[in-house]
């Protein structure tokens, strides 16, 4: 019986391994508490309906998808951290986990680490409340598209219709204001070669992009706080 348990609890060490491994996802349980959340990490580069080359990290969405659902349908599972270190990605692809994210009815909270630029930034809003480190970084800026472009006027029209999800989606899920994100935006003065703009964590703040500076403690307590908050209303 004792070897039938250590092979187990070798097996589950080995499964829970492989999740981390595959999709950067796990299910902690704090120590004092009947709490279990799960641990999402979108890192890289967001993957969409094309795959990116085999030296780039990436996250896919036809992984992330099902994750969630599962994390959402899982009674088990009372809330989900989001820990997020990207530089961008598929437009389609990111919105759709953010907008995963951002229905799910248990609460939610994410970590910027390192940064979460471009598709990132609805990436970071997306959680019921949201956290980024001293030193992390967002980078705003316009759409872009990669291989043939036609020059009409339905081009730009079309990457206008892009760009209003992107801004609504945001201004919907954050405390910033629509006009003060689009000037960010098309900033031409804050990046060398570029339009847009980069802000550090406190900037991000004091903009109202992001909630609070703040570490993995502090994302944790906040959500284990949510967690307590909801399962009391849902008495």
């Amino acid at each position: 019986m004792q070897t039938n348990t250590q092979d187990n609890d070798t097996s589950n060490v080995s499964e829970k391994s492989e999740q981390i491994r595959e999709y950067g996802q796990v299910i902690l349980k704090e120590n004092n508490s009947q709490h279990h959340i799960f641990l999402l990490s979108i890192i890289g580069e967001i993957e969409g309906h094309e795959q990116s080359p085999g030296n780039v990290k990436t996250t896919k969405y036809e992984h992330v998808l099902p994750l969630l659902a599962m994390a959402e349908d899982n009674q088990e599972i009372d809330g989900i951290l989001v820990l997020l270190n990207t530089m961008g990605g598929d437009v389609e692809a990111g919105l759709a986990i953010a907008e995963m994210i951002a229905s799910i009815s248990k609460p939610t909270v994410s970590l910027v680490l390192g940064g979460s630029h471009s598709i990132g930034v609805p990436l970071a809003v997306s959680a019921d409340y949201s956290f980024i480190v001293p030193s992390g970084t967002m980078i705003i800026h316009p759409v872009r598209m990669n291989g043939m472009v036609i020059g009409v006027i339905q081009t730009y029209e079309y990457f206008e219709r892009i760009q209003e999800r992107i801004l609504n989606f945001i201004v919907n899920n954050s405390n910033i204001a629509k006009n003060h994100l689009k000037k960010m935006m098309l900033d031409t003065s804050k990046l060398a070669k570029d339009v847009g703009t980069v802000l550090d964590g406190q900037e991000t703040v004091e903009c109202g992009l992001i909630d609070a500076i703040g570490g993995i403690s502090d994302a944790l307590h906040k959500l284990n706080e949510m967690i307590d908050e909801f399962q009391i209303r849902s008495c």
